[in-house]
């Protein structure tokens, strides 16, 4: 019986053992076939897995104003998912946290009430196949993760039980919105493979220098597996310290926007320049969104061309000048009210006169009397015209670093009739094409005493191992003799200050502004010119000691304002004294000249109240012994309702709500995707109303 026992046990045994040798023998076999027999095609595999390199994208430099603040930079977004799959997710645990969860989530992210965030989590338990990846709340920065990590149902919850999963993503935003938003311009994915560069503005125009140099990783065996291994590190991009002033750039385009919505213009740009360096502080370019009855920032207008209209004068004046055809500013013109040079059509002067003095030729804007100072010595040979144009460097690319700049374009004239009639017309600023940009350089030269500094909106570059400062460039060291940049100042300055002047209504007695008007008929789709107008002011301030030059376009108003001084000149003058107020033309914040002056009463302490009189008068009498004490009356309520904001920045949503009498609390980034009360709502003034910020 123990033999027959032993014999079975043993034969258990051998089989098991045979059954155990079959896949020993399998792991021999292809443990030869690898290492022996297939070699070299196993050897080819691995050289070819471990030879591949992966790319290292580098981080994209910032781009920052002139003051460190941050206009354009990468920040990291996340998205929240739950899996109602995971394994440890219990859906009773869920219910049991969800209203306190609700509440949480509609605190702190009001896109939804709490009734709506109960429907979008529980929504997906009713589903037949209940997604690994349901989207909870997307693109919220790291602070607000973490917060909702704290919330009811999440807090000290392992991902495996709450089905929490984050996914991260890096964005490029601007914190600033829509200021300045064409000249920095966007980023998007290369069409050929998914690295990120710049499309428009700076971000294009100077993308190898934001974008960095990739780096280089390959493949190593290591115990644990194949790894990536560095083995030529990114080189992150440059951070480019931009020539932008948010403060300037802050008041010009408020400044712009306001005088564009008075006269219901088409579009507008602005550019103001430091004189000394050429730094752009400040550029805009507005245009009217018909459906929303809003102006917002538009294509870079600064850079293209433009028939100029008479700022070109001042370009004629000063070769004039150089030249030595005009040397006494008092000799005196016979001008009249038409004049028809060479045969052509006769030119005219909207305010003709018998005659005028050289130097009231810019102040009365004459295109007579430019015609008759310039055809003087260039009539005979028009094409002479164009080569003492280039001479100056006027016609020079100037590269800015803004995208899609073009250098002016004048017609080459030909030594004819044609050409000498074309030569009389050019001169006072049609048959050519100048870049507001262009023309606002040359009134700069002129400012910073014939020193042709170029423009510029890029003034360093700054890396771990680089802090850098470009230095002023210039297109000509003298485009003229400071002796006459001084008479076209002081002909600049008459235009404004003088008797005849086209552009009085710019006076001031707390900036002196010096400039020129321009005004050019559009060309209608059909051909020809129709009744539409650009209207142009360039100039600078204070025109004793010039600080800022800036040009204004304004394009086509249809009501209220119709000039070029009460349109592109008011908007020069208001930021001149939005600037002055500020103490930022070298004068003192006092906006009063005559505050030292002021009586001891007057500059006593004033108080200030919306609410309760008693209490304010009670606090006044108290700390100053008078009952001089100033109301501010409460808001009233808007007329016309809640104000649609949706669709703007931040900046411009929170002055229009509050303009309207309400408080404005806000959540998010970006511009307005929502509001909590509907536009038109006749809400009482005072009342709080919820923003949206979505990128």
């Amino acid at each position: 019986m123990k033999k027959e026992n032993r014999n079975k046990i043993l034969l258990c045994y051998s089989i098991i053992i045979l059954l155990m040798m079959i896949p020993v023998c399998g792991i021999i076999y292809h443990l030869v076939d690898n290492t022996v027999i297939s070699a070299d095609k196993w050897n080819e595999k691995a050289n070819k897995e471990l030879s591949e390199m992966v790319v290292i994208n580098p981080e994209r430099g910032d781009i920052l104003a002139c003051d460190g603040a941050v206009l354009a930079t990468n920040l990291r977004y996340y998205t929240l998912h739950i899996d109602y799959l995971a394994e440890g997710f219990r859906d009773d645990t869920l219910k049991k946290y969800i209203d306190p969860l609700c509440d949480s989530l509609a605190k702190y992210f009001p896109r939804r009430d709490a009734k709506e965030w109960r429907t979008h989590i529980l929504k997906p338990l009713d589903y037949k196949k209940r997604p690994r990846y349901y989207t909870m709340i997307a693109n919220i920065s790291y602070a607000d993760m973490q917060r909702i990590k704290t919330f009811p149902y999440f807090y000290k919850r392992r991902p495996g039980k709450s089905g929490l999963t984050v996914e991260t993503k890096l964005r490029r935003v601007t914190p600033y919105g829509d200021m300045a938003r064409r000249s920095i311009g966007s980023v998007g994915q290369h069409e050929t493979c998914s690295e990120i560069h710049g499309i428009s503005g700076l971000e294009k125009a100077l993308d190898t220098l934001l974008y960095g140099v990739p780096g280089v990783a390959k493949k190593i065996p290591l115990t644990k597996g194949i790894v990536n291994w560095t083995d030529k590190p990114a080189v992150n991009g440059f951070n480019l310290l931009t020539t932008i002033d948010i403060k300037i750039q802050d008041i010009l385009e408020n400044e712009l926007n306001n005088v564009l919505t008075y006269c219901d213009a088409e579009w507008g740009v602005a550019v103001l320049m430091d004189v000394k360096t050429g730094d752009i502080k400040a550029i805009s370019n507005l245009q009217k969104d018909e459906k929303r009855n809003r102006y917002i920032e538009g294509m870079n207008r600064a850079v293209r061309r433009f028939e100029p209209g008479s700022v070109v004068k001042t370009l004629s004046m000063m070769i004039a000048l150089e030249d030595g055809i005009v040397s006494n500013l008092d000799e005196v013109i016979t001008t009249g009210s038409s004049y028809a040079y060479a045969g052509g059509r006769a030119i005219s002067d909207s305010h003709g006169v018998a005659s005028m003095k050289v130097r009231e030729v810019i102040e009365r804007s004459s295109n007579i009397g430019m015609t008759k100072i310039i055809t003087k010595k260039y009539g005979e040979d028009p094409s002479k015209f164009y080569e003492r144009i280039k001479q100056t460097g006027f016609l020079d690319t100037l590269r800015t670093g803004i995208a899609g700049e073009v250098p002016p374009s004048f017609a080459k004239l030909k030594n004819d009739r044609g050409g000498r009639i074309s030569l009389s017309r050019q001169c006072f600023g049609y048959n050519s094409e100048i870049p507001p940009l262009y023309t606002l350089a040359l009134y700069n030269a002129i400012a910073n005493d014939g020193k042709f500094v170029k423009p510029r909106l890029v003034s360093g570059l700054i890396s771990e191992e680089v802090d850098s400062t470009l230095p002023v460039e210039y297109v000509r060291q003298q485009v003229c003799s400071p002796a006459n940049a001084a008479k076209l100042r002081e002909m600049l300055t008459a235009v404004v200050w003088g008797n005849h002047g086209t552009a009085r209504s710019l006076q001031d007695k707390k900036v002196r502004i010096a400039g020129k008007t321009g005004t050019c008929y559009m060309v209608s789709d059909h051909g020809g010119y129709d009744s539409r107008k650009r209207l142009a002011f360039c100039g600078f301030f204070p025109a004793e000691n010039p600080v800022y030059s800036c040009i204004v376009l304004t394009c086509n108003p249809r009501q209220n304002a119709f000039g070029a001084a009460s349109t592109s000149g008011q908007v020069v003058k208001n930021i001149a004294l939005k600037l002055y107020s500020r103490g930022m033309l070298n004068n003192s914040s006092d906006y009063h000249a005559d505050a030292a002056d002021q009586a001891d009463k007057d500059r006593e302490p004033v108080f200030y109240a919306a609410l309760n009189r008693d209490d304010v008068a009670s606090l006044g009498r108290a700390v100053t012994g008078n009952d001089r004490t100033r109301f501010l009356p409460s808001p009233a309520v808007h007329e016309k309702g809640v104000p649609d904001v949706v669709g703007l920045g931040l900046r411009e949503a929170v002055s229009t709500m509050e303009k309207a009498g309400y408080n404005v609390s806000f959540t998010g980034l970006g511009h307005v995707a929502a509001q909590s009360v509907a536009p038109g709502s006749p809400l009482a003034a005072g009342t709080r109303i919820m923003l949206t910020l979505k990128e």
